[in-house]
């Protein structure tokens, strides 16, 4: 099983980590070449303006775009969340558009904002949550909530999609990135 995760900027490192100590081979994104027989695709936390203009930059983009509406399956936290969103409440900007939700960018504030919370995620049970200038899901459209924070919605799955408004990767619980693996 080989594993794409977006390398441009932000939190890709820890979930490489927390990837390969579940035996997955991993492979950092980080030009247009790399991104070749995939089983699966990461798009981590960190700025998502700044990922949305390098994945153009770097003629990334379309093919990436392309592997997800054909069905890879595909972690998204975060920022990545925001990346794969048809619609950010607070910013015209859409990027790849492929999961049917509207997040606000930034819901919880900035850097000072930045919180811990244990919550139930369907089919998983209470899990501990690292929110860092998180997003939140404001509709959820077609999308199954799996888990939702002071009643606002922070984890959902669309077909071979999982999005995540906090960071998995920054703990040692390993079952998030299991049930990816399983949709594998």
């Amino acid at each position: 099983m080989r594993i794409g995760i977006l390398a441009l900027q932000g939190a890709f490192i820890e979930h490489k980590k927390m990837l390969e100590s579940l035996g997955t081979e991993c492979v950092e994104l980080r030009q247009a070449s790399d991104i070749k027989d995939l089983d699966g695709l990461v798009l981590p936390g960190g700025e998502s303006t700044v990922q949305g203009k390098l994945l153009h930059e770097l003629h990334m983009f379309e093919k990436i775009k392309e592997l997800i509406q054909n069905g890879l399956p595909t972690l998204a936290t975060c920022a990545g969340l925001i990346l794969l969103s048809e619609e950010i409440s607070n910013d015209e900007n859409v990027y790849f558009g492929t999961l049917p939700v509207c997040v606000k960018r930034n819901a919880y504030g900035r850097q000072l904002g930045s919180f811990r919370k244990s919550a139930l995620i369907k089919e998983l049970g209470n899990f501990d949550m690292t929110f860092i200038r998180a997003p939140y899901i404001e509709d959820a459209k077609y999308t199954e909530i799996l888990s939702q924070v002071d009643g606002k919605t922070v984890a959902v799955r669309y077909k071979n999609q999982i999005g995540l408004a906090f960071h998995p990767e920054l703990g040692d619980d390993t079952r998030i990135h299991e049930k990816f693996l399983e949709l594998i």
